[in-house]
């Protein structure tokens, strides 16, 4: 009797511990994470503004004391890192139409408008680079079930991205 109940915990306590080793797995890879440590891989430090879209496997991160920004897709896998000069200019689009755009050489067209109800807020990096001249993240999609956040947050990123690439293009 004693060694069934001896093998019994043995088995639950193998168990426990594949169990445990599974959840810690899966918290690790989870998409945002891994996103997260892409970002941090690419740049070799912690982005000062950061944009993720885990739904998507899209991220861009801005490390201003390198002078470098990183967009990375495919979950992280995949991605570019540009020096600021390469910057051309970003946007705001919500269900399909610019509202905001920076670009080199052009007055900053503001957003104005705000969308409590908007389906979708996409952030659009562009740049001096013929095969990749553009990026686009998901800020907002309702599509999505597992996004988080709102339109009014979207939005709200967006500016603050917007504001960062003028800033750069100015200096």
């Amino acid at each position: 009797m004693a060694e069934g109940l001896r093998l019994f915990l043995l088995v639950a306590l193998a168990a426990a511990a594949l169990t445990t080793g599974a959840l810690a797995l899966a918290w690790w890879m989870e998409p945002h994470r891994r996103l997260t440590r892409a970002l941090l891989k690419s740049l070799g430090s912690v982005p000062e503004a950061e944009a993720i879209s885990p739904t998507e496997g899209r991220a861009a991160g801005l490390d201003f004391d390198t002078g470098q920004i990183a967009v990375l897709w495919g979950g992280g896998a995949h991605g570019l890192v540009y020096a600021f000069e390469e910057i051309e200019g970003a946007e705001i689009i919500v269900d399909g139409h610019v509202l905001a755009r920076i670009r080199r050489g052009e007055p900053r067209r503001a957003l104005d408008v705000m969308a409590p109800e908007a389906g979708q807020v996409v952030l659009r990096l562009l740049f001096a680079d013929a095969r990749y001249p553009e990026f686009e993240l998901d800020l907002w999609n309702a599509v999505s079930t597992a996004q988080a956040g709102s339109p009014a947050e979207a939005l709200r990123l967006g500016r603050r991205w917007l504001s960062h690439i003028e800033a750069l293009l100015k200096s």
